[in-house]
């Protein structure tokens, strides 16, 4: 179900952490003593194996990096998105920049070192290689310690993102803050979301699952949005308006018409229209929630009017109470009814309807030439005896039929002799000397 899996991204050493490692396992895995009475051929390939060893393993260590972590122009556009919000795009793409020219630095470095130490004409000579080839491999990594500290933190806040699947059935819980939409996802899915009687107690998505009409569900509760200019919204409001533009979901927007949230009906109904437009070409169910504490029927004509503006073609408007539970499943059932049919209808279009899903082969003629059906002699010979009134159709002997005649299984023994390929077919049955 889910498609991309942050938690699996390993953990990123800094930099000092990665020079030990790498100069450790140099130094364990590669041959430790050299006298200086070798021969110079065997001196040279004894440092050309370090430093080609330590090389290569900076060059694994960053790959694994640049391998694992998500590329923004290959992932789908919500996740691109919510990590440019959450972290930066320039910044995240200028940290795997800096760790890929690093990788290549010392991969050329290395081919550098072991292209002088052909030449090297003494033991101090090729050590000194060694050591400088080494020394400018590690001044590298160090370099990259800001860069390296960033992706791990980077990879921390991944992991906690909850695991959302951008194609499957999804309900989008949005609205003012402390209007009830975290009531709402535990009420209908196993989550257990922070609630409190205080705005902005979401400070990020939370998703939870439920099961209807034997299909699984992800209902997103996302963080509460004010009433202002896009460019003027926090990190944490913009993570709502991320999943609005890019899921394709049904919206519940939720409406406090007792105004306990501390935020007006008009103010509410305001925001509404401001972000009308990432709803478009998706189900959406206007909520009127708390209900217990006043109806919609029986608050001011005002509230009403302006609730009224906002249901248009297509929209719901259905009232509920999460305190009291009255009215929560069926916001639920109506919200998942509408979704499933705009995905049917949705997958009916994209086939051209019902003749769409099926594919009818008609043969073409191939040219004018006549091929009458042509039957072998023999079998019109057979057919003029079986219309014979005298035809009397022969079974056919079998082997099984002879050895039940010459006393059945175990003392019967088929001649196989008949089946021998020989130039004469008199010669099989010829006694052997």
């Amino acid at each position: 179900m889910v498609l991309y899996n942050f938690k699996q991204i390993t953990v990123v050493p800094t930099g000092k952490d990665l020079i030990d490692v790498v100069l450790s396992m140099t130094q364990r895995k590669t041959p430790t003593v050299i006298h200086r009475n070798l021969a110079i051929a065997r001196i040279r390939s004894f440092y050309m194996r370090k430093v080609k060893y330590t090389g290569s393993n900076y060059c694994e260590k960053l790959s694994k990096i640049l391998d694992e972590f998500p590329r923004l122009d290959d992932i789908h556009p919500f996740y691109a998105d919510l990590m440019n919000v959450l972290y930066d795009r320039d910044h995240y793409k200028l940290a795997l920049a800096q760790v890929n020219t690093a990788r290549g630095l010392i991969e050329r470095l290395a081919k550098d070192y072991v292209r002088l130490l052909k030449y090297g004409d003494s033991l101090y000579r090729c050590k000194q290689l060694k050591r400088a080839a080494m020394g400018r491999m590690s001044t590298i990594t160090k370099r990259l310690s800001a860069s390296l500290v960033y992706l791990e933190q980077v990879r921390q806040h991944l992991a906690r993102l909850p695991s959302i699947d951008p194609a499957t059935r999804t309900l989008l819980v949005c609205g003012f803050p402390n209007v009830g939409k975290s009531s709402f996802l535990n009420k209908v899915t196993r989550a257990n979301v922070e609630v409190q009687n205080y705005p902005f107690t979401t400070k990020s998505l939370y998703v939870g699952h439920m099961d209807y009409r034997y299909l699984r569900w992800q209902v997103i509760d996302t963080p509460g949005i004010l009433d202002h200019e896009l460019e003027q919204r926090n990190t944490i409001e913009m993570q709502a308006i991320t999943a609005m533009a890019h899921l394709r979901a049904a919206v519940l927007f939720f409406v406090d018409a007792s105004e306990e949230c501390g935020y007006k009906v008009a103010e509410q109904v305001s925001l509404f229209h401001s972000i009308k437009p990432l709803f478009e070409g998706k189900p959406l169910v206007i909520v009127v929630n708390k209900t217990d504490l006043v109806k919609l029927e029986n608050a001011s004509q005002e509230i009403q009017d302006t609730i009224a503006t906002m249901a248009g073609e297509g929209v719901q408007l259905l009232q509920m109470s999460n305190k009291t539970g009255d009215g929560v499943m069926e916001v639920r059932n109506s919200a998942c009814d509408i979704l499933l049919a705009q995905r049917v209808e949705m997958k009916s279009k994209a086939r051209g309807g019902v003749s769409g899903m099926i594919d009818p082969t008609m043969p073409q003629k191939r040219d004018e030439v006549s091929r009458p059906l042509s039957i072998p002699q023999s079998v019109i010979n057979q057919r003029a005896q079986m219309q014979d009134a005298d035809f009397v159709k022969q079974k056919k002997r079998t082997a099984k039929d002879d050895m039940l005649e010459n006393g059945g299984a175990g003392v019967y023994s088929a001649d196989f002799r008949e089946h021998w390929d020989l130039k004469d077919d008199s010669w099989a049955h010829d006694i052997v000397p």
